[in-house]
């Protein structure tokens, strides 16, 4: 319903507005496709900045140190959200985030970056019933974490955090392997 979108993102701009907001950091790449692409044919102006970027950044400076605390030794492959690589072309600041978590290896699958399989829940795919066909998507992409022997698969979106959650439920693999936001990744990191 484009009219009730442009309805609610005008009121959002003008609160936004009215409060002095410069800088949106989101945690949900539809909401940072949303804000940085579609708000400003609207009127709204705003820096934005997803948390891998954050994340990435507060590392580059040094505000951020990490250390392996328990991910020594772990292979960590990263699922790519649709809407942060293929739909923005953010691809480095993740994996730059993994990468700097000391002890640990990132591995790939073998459908990454622009080639990456959604995870799912795209389109709303995750509130109704599964449609005709052979298998989940979900379970597709759990597999291709699977094939690449990952001990965890790292992801940076709300939706494909539940979706990768419950591949590995439904794959009987909560013992051997674990789905961690990269923001959960710093804070362990950081002993938090």
């Amino acid at each position: 319903n484009e009219m009730l979108f442009q309805m609610q993102a005008l009121m959002t701009i003008e609160t936004m507005n009215m409060y002095g907001v410069k800088k949106i950091l989101t945690a949900c790449p539809h909401d940072y496709n949303t804000f940085k692409n579609e708000y400003p044919d609207l009127g709204g102006k705003f820096e934005v900045i997803h948390h891998s970027q954050f994340l990435r950044d507060m590392m580059a400076t040094n505000k951020i140190t990490l250390n392996a605390n328990g991910f020594a030794g772990k292979k960590i492959t990263f699922h790519d959200p649709c809407y942060l690589g293929r739909g923005n072309g953010e691809y480095k600041a993740p994996r730059d985030v993994i990468a700097a978590i000391e002890g640990s290896s990132m591995v790939e699958m073998k459908r990454n970056k622009s080639f990456a399989l959604c995870c799912g829940a795209g389109g709303g795919q995750m509130f109704k019933e599964a449609e005709k066909g052979d298998k989940e998507v979900f379970l597709e992409r759990i597999e291709d974490a699977i094939e690449c022997k990952a001990d965890i698969v790292a992801t940076a979106c709300p939706f494909c955090m539940v979706m990768m959650t419950d591949g590995i439920k439904y794959k009987n693999r909560e013992e051997d392997m674990k789905n961690y936001d990269i923001a959960e990744l710093v804070s362990h990191g950081l002993g938090l």
